[in-house]
């Protein structure tokens, strides 16, 4: 059985929000078991197949003593879902709400009149043209003959979307894997009604987030922008890149566009969050060559920024509008 466990805590109580506990909080997992990976910013996954045997309780009662164990230390409440496989765990945790704990037992029930767009791996684009054939639901979905599935997607996502449908995800739990992502979050002291002061913190975000993935040799696909507002309510975007980057530059005008693309009014904003995602080796990645002179100078500046960080520290160089 494997845990998707969600710690949930206040930014504005803990500098660096959950993501800045993760080590610790996945620590406390790893008193269960050593089959733990970190997601960041703010969970988990962990396989407790040994750990049931071992201390003699199902999934739901372990789960429970995470959670206290969370709320006593850490002051971090948790929303867990249990499953046969990462991929319901997961679903599990999304439905659950925060203190609780769902155990899905009957995966075909459970995903059956889910909407196609809940399982992963399904975009977009990928559940337009699945609409488009009359296939809306994960149960749908499963009862499609396989040949159906791959000649609408192809035959390598046919069928992992036709596996998905039926409960199947191969995916193992991966001790110390590489994250997949990396996040960022800027809360302000009050409710803050400036643009301009968004439109800082946005920048302030991918400065952080280029420079951090830069020094890793990595770059993400797509920027996921969330923005918590006074009411606790929240807002997320996911924009895919034209192409892999870290980039800060690249970065701040796709983070720009989501925000602008939201049209907030006067909103009274507590605090912006931005993920980049798809994380892989710069390495793997081509850059398009531009014939503009300026964005080879602003990668040149940057480049020689990043030198400076290394040396000095982070704070060492920043863009004037930073500043103030």
């Amino acid at each position: 059985m494997i845990l998707y466990v969600r710690f949930v805590l206040d930014p504005s109580s803990h500098q660096g929000g959950a993501e800045a506990l993760l080590p610790q909080l996945t620590g406390l997992l790893g008193e269960f078991t050593p089959v733990v990976q970190a997601d960041p910013p703010d969970a988990a996954l962990a396989d407790l197949r040994g750990a049931v045997r071992y201390f003699g309780r199902g999934p739901a009662e372990l789960a429970a003593v995470i959670r206290v164990r969370a709320l006593a230390r850490y002051g971090v409440d948790c929303v867990i879902g249990a499953g046969p496989n990462p991929m319901l765990a997961r679903m599990a945790a999304r439905r659950a709400e925060r203190g609780t704990t769902l155990v899905v037992t009957d995966p075909e029930g459970f995903l059956r009149d889910r909407p196609v767009e809940a399982l992963e791996g399904v975009g977009r684009a990928t559940a337009r043209t699945l609409r488009s054939y009359g296939l809306d639901s994960a149960g749908r979905i499963a009862d499609a003959p396989l040949a159906v599935l791959q000649r609408i997607l192809g035959a390598r996502a046919g069928r992992e979307v036709w596996e998905r449908a039926r409960g199947i995800d191969r995916t193992p739990v991966v001790p110390n894997a590489a994250a997949r992502s990396v996040a960022a979050e800027r809360a302000f002291p009050r409710d803050e009604l400036d643009r301009n002061r968004h439109r800082q913190a946005l920048l302030s975000l991918t400065e952080e987030l280029g420079a951090r993935m830069r020094t890793e040799d990595q770059v993400c696909r797509s920027l996921t922008l969330t923005v918590r507002y006074a009411d606790r309510s929240t807002t997320t975007r996911t924009r895919t890149l034209p192409e892999p980057t870290a980039h800060s530059a690249t970065l701040t005008a796709a983070a720009y566009a989501q925000y602008e693309a939201l049209g907030l009014q006067r909103a009274r904003v507590r605090g912006i969050a931005l993920r980049a995602e798809g994380l892989m080796p710069a390495e793997q990645t081509a850059h398009q060559l531009s014939f503009d002179p300026a964005d080879e100078k602003a990668r040149a500046l940057e480049a020689a920024a990043d030198r400076a960080r290394a040396r000095f520290g982070p704070g060492a160089v920043f863009p004037g509008s930073l500043a103030a």
